[in-house]
């Protein structure tokens, strides 16, 4: 089976000196189309938004081209794609009832393709305002085992859509490089070769729980980083001046890279346990409305469970693992030893069972219930990722492997008394 995969690599340009305005007034007028194209499009709450790419581009691309003295084509085009893609994200933020706003760009992000910029593999070829700029790449003198040497250098990657971002702190540019790749990575062909992993993800304490029992990263530490960000945010926007303005950009670009990196370090811890453990399946709750059922819905809306999940899954793509969600209901609560439900078996991050006295860390108890619930959906009927046998699951040692007597936990446990995602009678007092 043909997987299409997509690794970003961030590299350092070097910029001529003389060409830096160049870039810097090319994203100003970048920024001006995408701006102006979100506040023609935006409608709310009078009328509907506009996300179409080609209607915004024929109502208004003519203008933005004349307005910017013919920008490169391509880099309008570019900006009213973004603008409309992020107006429709709002527009799914208000269908489900969240509060949003007309989008706003003013920091530094330009897209390329291979129309506005030719990639080498150790240079590139910007158009800007002012002709092409060209930019020799700043690659580590020993790039084996980095991601330029795995992606950048490597012929079996080609270049793709692309974005180039500056760092006021260090007045440099930066080259976010997609590289794309078709991989032949088959998915389990028969069921009994299959094995899930299932994580837990939480907004304290460690970031993810694997059902093995490996706990990723602190949530806490991701946290409070955050905070302190948002403070000083807030401290500066009462200020008001450039140099306050600037100090904003500045540091909100640094967080941003450090956010990103320590996503990509838990991830990679994910995909590391599930190669560890020979697993098929990574399984995640799906978290699309969690921020109904948790009591601090701003921390959750300030904390990445999507771009967690999101890189997992690339990383897991390269090497064939699956990765799929489940509904999150009772994951918490059941007991993965005995199956017993109920809201008092759980307490902060201990988990006792009330029925057989089970003890264990929460969030491990849970990453269990979530691996078994992917396995009982292939049991129920259906099929393989690759149209192979139905299957049967059994939990041992926190990854399920196919056993065609039921489901268990560290104990046998039949598949049939969870025919249900509801709690079991027993559970529910009778």
């Amino acid at each position: 089976m043909a997987w299409d995969v997509t690794r970003t690599v961030q590299i350092r340009l070097d910029v001529p000196d003389d060409r830096k305005s160049d870039l810097h007034a090319t994203n100003q007028q970048f920024q001006y189309c995408a701006n102006r194209t979100a506040e023609w499009a935006w409608r709310y709450p009078h009328g509907d938004c506009v996300t179409s790419k080609s209607e915004a581009e024929q109502a208004i691309y003519d203008e933005l081209r004349e307005a910017t003295d013919y920008l490169h084509a391509n880099l309008v085009q570019k900006a009213i794609k973004r603008a409309t893609k992020d107006i429709g994200n709002c527009v799914d933020r208000l269908s489900d009832g969240e509060k949003t706003s007309q989008p706003h760009y003013d920091t530094f992000s330009i897209v390329y393709d291979k129309r506005a910029a030719t990639f080498y593999r150790d240079k590139v070829s910007l158009a800007t305002v002012n002709g092409r700029v060209e930019c020799e790449y700043d690659l580590p003198e020993h790039p084996e085992q980095t991601p330029h040497g795995e992606y950048l250098l490597n012929d079996d990657y080609s270049f793709s859509t692309s974005t180039v971002h500056y760092d006021n702190e260090t007045d440099e540019f930066y080259l976010h490089a997609a590289m794309e790749r078709t991989i032949d990575a088959d998915s389990p062909e028969k069921a009994e070769d299959s094995k899930v992993l299932g994580v837990d993800c939480n907004v304290d304490d460690h970031i993810a729980v694997t059902s093995t029992g490996r706990f990723v990263g602190n949530a806490d530490l991701l946290n409070h980083e955050r905070r302190e960000f948002e403070k000083r945010r807030g401290d500066l926007l009462q200020t008001g001046t450039r140099s306050a303005h600037l100090t904003f950009q500045r540091i909100g670009d640094r967080f941003g890279r450090w956010s990103e990196d320590y996503i990509h370090r838990c991830s990679k811890a994910i995909v590391a346990e599930a190669q560890r453990h020979d697993c098929t399946h990574i399984a995640f709750e799906d978290l699309g409305q969690i921020r109904e059922r948790i009591s601090d819905g701003k921390k959750f809306q300030q904390w990445a469970f999507g771009e967690l999940q999101e890189q997992v899954e690339n990383k897991a793509e390269m090497t064939g693992i699956v990765v799929s969600k489940v509904e999150p209901a009772y994951t918490s609560q059941q007991c993965s030893q005995c199956g017993c439900t109920l809201e008092e078996n759980r307490n902060g991050q201990n988990f006792a069972c009330l029925d057989c006295s089970y003890a264990v860390n929460a969030d491990y108890n849970a990453a269990k219930n979530v691996a078994r619930k992917l396995a009982l959906q292939l049991q129920r009927g259906q099929k393989s990722p690759a149209g192979g046998a139905f299957c049967q699951y059994a939990l041992k040692s926190g990854t399920l492997i196919v056993n065609a007597t039921g489901v268990a936990s560290d104990h046998y446990w039949s598949a049939e008394r969870e025919s249900t995602d509801k709690p079991i009678a027993s559970a529910m007092g009778s």
